[in-house]
């Protein structure tokens, strides 16, 4: 089964002090983390301070059939600096999984596919 997570997030204003070349260093970081799980878990990032949103500065789309790949590179991205020197913190997770009615209809019910 397919899932899609979006990672809402929080960068605090003591990121934007840091020099941009620091953040530049800090979000490398945080890019080898990622792609280090590229194989298992689709990631895409998403700016969103400058447009409408309550308690968050920007957030993350997950997309994985690995639910434990997935929780692993967040563990790692906890334990990374920006997220452990304060800088960001994970407001919420909105999660859900791709067309599971049909899953539950063919394994559950023993429905034929969609015509």
């Amino acid at each position: 089964m397919r899932y899609m997570m979006i990672v809402l997030l929080e960068f605090y204003p003591s990121w934007l002090a840091l020099p941009r070349e620091q953040r530049r260093v800090h979000a490398e970081n945080l890019q080898t983390i990622i792609a280090s799980y590229k194989d298992r878990v689709e990631v895409r990032f998403f700016d969103a301070e400058a447009l409408p949103g309550k308690d968050y500065t920007d957030f993350v789309t997950c997309e994985t059939e690995d639910m434990e790949s997935y929780h692993y590179m967040w563990e790692a991205i906890r334990d990374s600096e920006p997220y452990t020197r304060g800088y960001m913190k994970i407001k919420n997770v909105i999660m859900g999984m791709e067309n599971a009615f049909e899953s539950y209809e063919k394994r559950v019910l023993g429905m034929d596919e969609r015509v």
